[in-house]
């Protein structure tokens, strides 16, 4: 390795520690200006609430148990329904690749329940699955999945027709030409879509408990707005928020890990 590179990747590094750096610094100052503003009263902490006053919330929930009870439920809901989403769609992408016909006429199809709100369809929901965490899952799942199904089947209709000819050329058959060619070309595809799926699942859910659930953090949002209680409201964001930036990071590193090998 030369020195010049040497030295390239030294400033890479410096650069990636200074932006962490400020991103955490601007965190805080964030927090600090805001929980300033309250004890100042700069700001009404019965309406924006303070950080103070979130962190004792936590602190009470778990005192009472109730926090990992609603984290678990909104978590298992989440996860569920993101594998699910991911795998049937990128299933289903798959058979609409192999079947030019089955892929002309469900089209139009695909195109109309993604433009249709998924939220339209929550009273169908309850009544077809029932009232609880499957229609919670569903709720998550449908607002994913055709994503996953358009995003995927456009990867693998974006492959080179040269080398799919080539390989036809070589007497692959079109289960080859699948499997050898057209899924991992497809793997920065399939990283993406993970990504996209990490925020759709998140929102279906909490969108699902909005509706239905007596537990979860859409459960506490709702709860906490309905009895003025923002600080609740709040504290039930700022755990949203941490728990998808986790599940995020989770899929970045997986990602990380699969380019070692593609």
């Amino acid at each position: 390795m030369s020195e010049e590179h040497v030295q390239y990747l030294k400033k890479q590094k410096i650069r990636k520690l200074v932006i962490r750096i400020i991103q955490i610094g601007l965190l805080i100052f964030l927090f600090g200006l805001w929980e300033l503003s309250a004890e100042l009263g700069w700001i009404d902490p019965f309406i924006t609430s303070s950080p103070s006053r979130v962190v004792k919330s936590i602190i009470e929930l778990t005192r009472t148990g109730e926090l990992f009870k609603h984290i678990g439920a909104t978590l298992w809901e989440t996860v569920v329904s993101f594998l699910l989403s991911t795998v049937l769609g990128t299933l289903i992408a798959i058979v609409f690749w192999w079947n030019s016909l089955a892929r002309a006429v469900s089209e139009p199809y695909l195109v109309v329940l993604n433009a249709l709100p998924k939220i339209a369809l929550g009273p169908i929901i309850i009544i077809w699955v029932g009232a609880g965490a499957s229609a919670i899952i569903t709720m998550a799942l449908l607002i994913s999945l055709i994503i996953t199904i358009i995003s995927m089947l456009s990867g693998f209709l974006s492959v080179d027709k040269e080398k799919i000819e080539l390989m036809r050329a070589m007497g692959a058959n079109k289960w080859q030409i699948l499997v050898k060619l057209v899924i991992p070309y497809n793997i920065p595809t399939l990283l993406s879509v993970l990504k996209i799926n990490v925020g759709l699942s998140w929102v279906g859910t909490i969108m699902g408990e909005y509706m239905v659930s007596r537990e979860g953090i859409g459960y506490l949002l709702v709860y906490g707005s309905q009895i003025f209680k923002l600080d609740l409201v709040m504290a039930s964001t700022i755990m949203l928020c941490i728990l998808a930036t986790l599940m995020y990071l989770i899929i970045s590193l997986i990602e990380k890990l699969i380019r070692k090998f593609f």
